[in-house]
Order: structure tokens, then C-alpha cells, then sequence
């Protein structure tokens, strides 16, 4: 459910799977089963966003990462992380992004 958010940009489920998960899940749940899961290209919900050039979704997922993850999860685990083809979420943007660069 969170990737299929983050893959249509749909702010307001993120953020409603966001308040359910922090009222039931633990810090580490929150990690692996929201912002470090993959699909199955291994792409995370960070790679998605990056995809379709969602800064709304991006900044959100950044927000809610500074406030509970390591600088080194954030590093490898979003950032650097790799899907499937050994792209990061910046090789992805580059190549499929819809943002435009103006």
C-alpha cells in the first residue's frame, strides 16, 4: 500500500499510513516495511517518487526520515539504495523522471 501511494503521488494516504504506522509499529517496523520496502523491481518508495518527479512525496518522505532514521540509513538505505537494475533513485530520475528542469 505505501509504494502503490508513493507510485501515485497520493500525499494524503501516505501521510494517513504514516500516523497509523507510528501509533503501531515499532521505529524498526517503520524502516523496513515503509521507507526501505521494495516492489518488485527492489525499487523503493523513494525510487518511485523519484520516478514521476513527485517533489511533494519526496519531501514529505525526507522530512519523516530525518526524523527517525540514522544519517547512514538515510545514505544506504534511501539515497544509495540500488533496485533491481543497480540504479539509485538518481539514476532513476535521470532517466525516467518526469520533473521538468527548467
Amino acid at each position: 500500500m505505501w509504494l502503490a501511494a508513493a507510485d501515485m503521488g497520493d500525499l494524503e494516504l501516505l501521510q494517513t499510513i504514516w500516523e497509523w504506522a507510528k501509533k503501531n509499529l515499532t521505529r524498526e517496523e517503520i524502516s523496513n516495511k515503509l521507507l526501505f520496502a521494495t516492489n518488485y523491481e527492489e525499487m523503493t518508495a523513494w525510487h518511485v517518487a523519484a520516478k514521476w518527479g513527485n517533489l511533494q512525496v519526496l519531501k514529505k518522505m525526507w522530512e519523516w526520515a530525518e526524523k527517525n532514521l540514522t544519517t547512514e540509513e538515510i545514505n544506504n538505505n534511501l539515497l544509495l539504495a540500488i533496485d533491481k537494475k543497480g540504479r539509485t533513485a538518481w539514476h532513476v530520475a535521470a532517466k525516467d523522471g518526469e520533473l521538468e528542469v527548467g
